[in-house]
């Protein structure tokens, strides 16, 4: 396959150009900083495009080229989940690419969302549950998303949205959790603070992020809505632990310093049956491959 991946410098985005490459796919990574793509030494045959793809007056075919599909992984402004800009500005900026792309012969688009989308619900969380976000990143998000439904009665295009829980590993931010406490065991800090951590999260590694969204661009049948995650919670306090014990080092943790998120739920994971249905399809389509 030839596919587009937006946001492709970023946490995400890097990884799945590494796991598309290395499936046989063409790439055309996009991303807006030139310096940050040649430090990730992609291979010669991933090729870069720098542009903002928000700047309305490009002509994308183009610009970006042929492609069987496009990964919108791209979203500025992160992690301020309560920043009015995300609807006010990149939700339609957003919009506007998207139509475009649909408008000018793309024929299937990947577009990742969020579990905020769900809002302050509590326990597994389905697909077809109704959304209820309580921030602007998750209200842009699912807006995006049913404004990209409708315009699929007027022109038919695949369209698979990609709900990503919570996820680690390398390239992860300096800001998140995870790149924090790594920072201070790297520095040898005597205390870590966190919150209490009993708020129970669904967390995946980047790469099996990588692998499941790169495992549905290969199946453009499949349209729909999933669920990125494990389907399994863990205290955050649990992962921290682990995390600890992983690098082999002691650090004593400052439980309770900081007080829990006030938009999200104490206790929250995602329902993967759909994503394994996908994965169970193509391991059988494998088996048969196989004995041919």
């Amino acid at each position: 396959m030839k596919v587009i991946v937006t946001g492709a410098t970023g946490f995400i985005g890097q990884h799945v150009v590494r796991t598309l490459l290395s499936r046989g796919h063409s790439v055309t990574a996009v991303g807006r900083n030139a310096d940050r793509a040649s430090a990730l030494r992609w291979p010669p045959s991933a090729k870069f495009v720098r542009c903002d793809i928000h700047q309305s007056d490009l002509d994308f075919p183009k610009v970006l080229g042929p492609a069987d599909a496009v990964m919108h992984l791209a979203w500025p402004g992160l992690p301020n989940y309560k920043a009015l800009y995300h609807f006010e500005e990149t939700l339609f900026a957003d919009y506007r690419f998207l139509k475009s792309l649909v408008n000018t012969g793309y024929p299937h688009l990947m577009v990742t969302g969020t579990c905020l989308e769900y809002g302050m619900r509590s326990g597994s969380l389905r697909e077809d549950m109704e959304t209820q976000p309580s921030v602007p990143y998750g209200l842009a998000k699912d807006t995006l998303r049913r404004f990209l439904e409708i315009l699929r009665l007027q022109q038919p295009y695949t369209l698979q949205w990609t709900r990503l829980f919570y996820t680690f590993g390398r390239g992860q931010s300096p800001g998140s959790l995870l790149g924090q406490l790594d920072l201070a065991l790297e520095r040898g800090d005597a205390e870590f603070p966190m919150s209490a951590g009993e708020q129970l999260r669904d967390y995946l590694p980047v790469e099996k992020i990588a692998d499941a969204l790169v495992t549905l661009i290969e199946r453009p049948r499949c349209g729909g809505i999933f669920n990125i995650c494990s389907g399994i919670p863990i205290s955050v306090r649990r992962l921290v632990e682990e995390f600890i014990a992983a690098k082999g080092k002691q650090i004593r943790l400052k439980l309770g310093h900081y007080s829990y998120p006030d938009y999200e739920p104490m206790a929250f994971w995602g329902d993967r049956s759909k994503l394994d249905e996908i994965y169970l399809s193509a391991n059988e389509r494998d088996k048969v491959a196989k004995q041919d």
